[in-house]
């Protein structure tokens, strides 16, 4: 399944209520203590059943372990995760420890929300990936740590390629061209019953076509990285792939944009090519009954290693700055980040772990998906040169900005250009508008 997309609605509701956090006052409501010495921690993730489930196991191992600490599991769902954590921050309520996600790292730790974990000495960042450190910090604070890391990249589905005849591209030397040429074929091959590519409109599309034109989303100093008329390339090239066909109508891609992966394009093998994360791959194939092949996204020039990928957090484990129980929370999330145990019951469904020691630790139990991700993130490092800046505080719906604006272009609204210029200045009102 996708990556899911918190509704404009949801993050404004969720920024006033955070805002309010600051205003708050008197003593940290997370946690509490019995009276023969025993911590309860309250420990708040976004997921599905299966990481429910997950995530008890490694909660139980972890009380087994550390008798002096109990661990009250609050699960939620990504819809309404947002909402209600900044609803508890603002009343001084905040869990203990939060499962985060970059977009927010700015959002909370900027307005003093979250704990800076390198202030902790329970945890161990020894033998964390260093870039993976960074995509975590803000202001210089460690307010996150990684628990894992993905990549995006285009899914190709081989099925749908040798229904129509089509080799799957040399990943390492194409360019957009080729992609595209290569989509329409595979459209054309099926008589419109089948589509190419699906469009790819979110943040990580619009960040990878930056980073390859030597731009970013944003800058190390919190600003916009970007000019309007390399924002506009973006929506000429999805215009483009409509145009040729190599991709679904706008209303079909609408309406694909809302369903679930069971009935989506793509999960139907109604799609060649598709954008998603390294992590989804078993997912994908499990949906789809074929051989999901990933690649390296295209680039201008055919090079690899101008391609603009980058590794991302997968999310974060982070903690409150008014918990009651700061060693504790932080000596947990040590645990979730560096414990052998931890890593053989999490895997890598929150992405591939940060911790080498880790990674070796379960890659003889992964599965054949998993190990495959494990390869390819391994293979793509030479090209992978950094990772985009943290966004600032005011830019966490900024990916629903983009999927508006490509909604404009793909319905001929607005043109590629203005679409651009709109875009940039609509973002640009909503750092300013977090800075007062």
């Amino acid at each position: 399944m996708t990556i899911p997309v918190v509704s404009r609605r949801s993050f404004q509701l969720g920024a006033a209520a955070l805002a309010l956090s600051i205003l708050a006052t008197g003593c940290g409501a997370p946690g509490g203590s019995g009276d023969n010495g025993q911590v309860t921690l309250r420990f708040a993730w976004w997921g599905n059943e299966y990481l429910n489930g997950q995530t008890d196991k490694v909660i139980a191992a972890f009380e087994a372990s550390h008798p002096n600490i109990k661990v009250k599991a609050e699960p939620g769902e990504w819809s309404s995760y947002w909402d209600k954590l900044a609803t508890k921050t603002a009343a001084n309520d905040a869990p203990d420890v939060i499962q985060m996600d970059q977009k927010y790292i700015a959002e909370y730790g900027g307005r003093g929300a979250l704990m800076d974990l390198s202030k902790q000495d329970g945890i161990d960042t020894s033998k964390l990936d260093k870039e993976a450190l960074a995509s975590g910090q803000y202001s210089g604070a460690q307010y996150g740590l990684s628990t894992g890391r993905n990549a995006y990249v285009i899914m190709a589905n081989t099925k749908v390629f040798e229904a129509a005849g089509i080799p799957v591209p040399d990943d390492k030397t194409w360019t957009w061209k080729e992609f595209m040429d290569t989509a329409a074929k595979l459209s054309a091959a099926s008589d419109g019953k089948t589509y190419g590519a699906a469009y790819g409109s979110n943040e990580a599309d619009l960040i990878i076509w930056l980073r390859q034109h030597g731009e970013n989303l944003y800058s190390a100093d919190g600003k916009l990285g970007f000019e309007a008329g390399t924002a506009a390339s973006f929506w000429e090239r999805l215009k483009e792939q409509r145009d040729s066909k190599a991709s679904p109508p706008a209303n079909v891609a609408t309406e694909d944009g809302g369903a679930s992966l069971e009935q989506s394009l793509f999960g139907t093998n109604r799609v060649g090519m598709a954008w998603w994360w390294t992590n989804q791959l078993g997912s994908l194939e499990a949906t789809t009954g074929s051989n999901i092949k990933m690649l390296r996204a295209p680039s201008v020039d055919g090079a690899a290693a101008s391609n603009g990928m980058y590794y991302k957090p997968t999310m974060f484990w982070s903690a409150s700055s008014r918990s009651k129980h700061p060693k504790e929370a932080a000596e947990f999330i040590n645990y979730l980040t560096n414990s052998p145990e931890a890593g053989a019951i999490l895997m890598t469904d929150r992405g591939v772990p940060t911790n080498s020691d880790i990674v070796s630790g379960i890659t003889s139990s992964l599965k054949p998906a998993d190990t495959t991700v494990v390869g390819f993130l391994k293979d793509i490092a030479p090209d992978i040169k950094d990772a985009p800046p943290v966004p600032p505080v005011g830019a966490g719906s900024v990916q629903n900005v983009i999927k508006r604006y490509t909604d404009e272009v793909l319905y001929d609204r607005q043109t590629p250009q203005a679409a651009a210029e709109a875009f940039k200045k609509e973002v640009q009102g909503m750092l300013d508008s977090a800075r007062k």
